[in-house]
């Protein structure tokens, strides 16, 4: 229940912690098959509903995946886009690339697809009119909060996206005004860092701050 009477006060060891907390979020790709325990997704998923939406429409759209037969249809869809990705590359990069682990499909014991209802009436189309992407802001917005929320307990997340959204709504069925905005592997990483795996590979560099410009 919200608390409305009494504003929290956010101590510096708050802040310490929070600071902490968003520098050890990681995409993780490395997971223990050891199975969350009951009714955790189901909890991160209501603390991932405090995020902000446009016009509080909340459109976000969680289809936890279970089965095998739909994990086979996804992995398979990984397996051919990244087989493409690999072959539009060369030279060494190409041999970084193929190096790379870019998805914990095999291990993950917690597995869901998340869409943005874009049919939505809840919020009544409050701030879509001219940004109607904005609905899928909003569901990107409810994605962090649980991958957050998820990293406090010690839960890892990794974002596949290395997938054909055609083939993935194949396997999953979502209602036709769901747009697919995301596939994420849940579960207890193998290990924990504070730099990017893709920056430890030799991949990429994380800038030191974002760029900003004046007018």
């Amino acid at each position: 229940m919200m608390d409305e009477g009494h504003e929290p006060v956010f101590d510096p060891a708050f802040r310490a912690d929070f600071a902490r907390l968003l520098e050890w979020r990681r995409d993780v790709r490395r997971f223990e098959t050891t199975p969350l325990p009951g009714g955790t997704f189901e909890r991160l998923v209501a603390q991932a509903a405090c995020a902000p939406s446009v016009g509080l429409s909340q459109p976000w759209r969680f289809v936890l995946v279970e089965s095998a037969a739909a994990r086979r249809a996804v992995r398979n869809s990984f397996e051919r886009c990244n087989e493409d990705a690999l072959s539009s590359l060369s030279g060494e990069r190409a041999a970084l690339y193929a190096r790379l682990k870019l998805a914990g499909l095999d291990e993950a014991p917690c597995q869901f697809a998340l869409f943005c209802d874009r049919a939505t009436r809840k919020g009544h189309g409050l701030g879509c009119r001219t940004m109607p992407q904005t609905l899928d802001y909003s569901t990107v917005m409810a994605l962090h909060t649980l991958w957050l929320a998820a990293r406090a307990e010690g839960i890892g997340l990794g974002w596949v996206s290395i997938l054909n959204p055609d083939e993935v709504r194949a396997a999953l069925t979502p209602p036709a005004a769901w747009h697919f905005i995301g596939y994420f592997c849940v579960g207890y990483p193998r290990q924990s860092s504070n730099v990017p795996e893709l920056e430890s590979a030799g991949w990429e560099e994380r800038a030191a701050l974002p760029e900003i410009l004046c007018r």
